[in-house]
């Protein structure tokens, strides 16, 4: 399984992120919230914590392979544990997060189910139901929200400064590119542009 791409953000619209890694590009679903972060940052990399979905065409007949990119592991954990509830499914679950996981968590740990009638998709009932099976179960997310995807943004943005410096030393846009892209790879915990050229430097 494929859980995690790290690349240039190529586009970005409502539901989609086209990542270019090398010479291919990965075309992953996001939820609306995330979108709206990666909105205007074309250009930068970006890190995304992926899960594979398998999406039926042709009423069925066949199905076809889908990623769907989330910010951090939190939220794509809190994402899986969304889709068991009875009703919502794959789809349903990620357009219904157009809001951060964190906030959505702390909705369903509080039983505010006029906050998830706001939300895509989900309706009174729904609202009841997801409820009534994931409180208690969620609220380890709830404070994940607050990051609004932040690992992505930070990453991205120190990755865009250590690639610039790396070009003010004389280095190639292009290996100043995969140094950085490689540093993060191996640790994407690196959110400072101080720490990614260090670790680009140890290659």
């Amino acid at each position: 399984m494929l859980a995690r791409v790290t690349g240039t953000l190529e586009s970005v619209d409502a539901s989609v992120a086209l990542i270019g890694v090398g010479d291919v590009a990965y075309e992953a679903m996001v939820p609306a919230h995330l979108a709206q972060t990666l909105t205007g940052r074309t250009g930068e990399r970006v890190t995304l914590h992926t899960v594979e979905h398998l999406e039926a065409v042709a009423q069925g007949a066949a199905f076809r392979p889908r990623l769907i990119g989330f910010g951090s592991r939190a939220e794509r954990a809190f994402f899986e544990r969304l889709t068991r509830v009875k009703g919502l499914g794959t789809r349903r679950a990620l357009r219904a997060m157009a809001r951060p996981a964190g906030e959505i968590a702390a909705a369903i740990s509080r039983r505010d189910t006029a906050f998830l009638q706001t939300l895509p998709e989900i309706g009174k009932r729904l609202a009841e139901t997801v409820v009534a099976e994931l409180h208690g179960k969620v609220d380890e997310f709830g404070s994940a929200g607050e990051h609004r995807a932040g690992a992505v943004v930070t990453v991205a943005s120190a990755a865009q400064q250590a690639v610039a410096a790396l070009e003010r030393l004389g280095q190639s846009r292009a290996e100043a590119e995969r140094l950085v892209g490689r540093a993060v790879e191996r640790d994407p915990a690196l959110d400072t542009p101080d720490a990614i050229l260090a670790a680009a430097f140890t290659e």
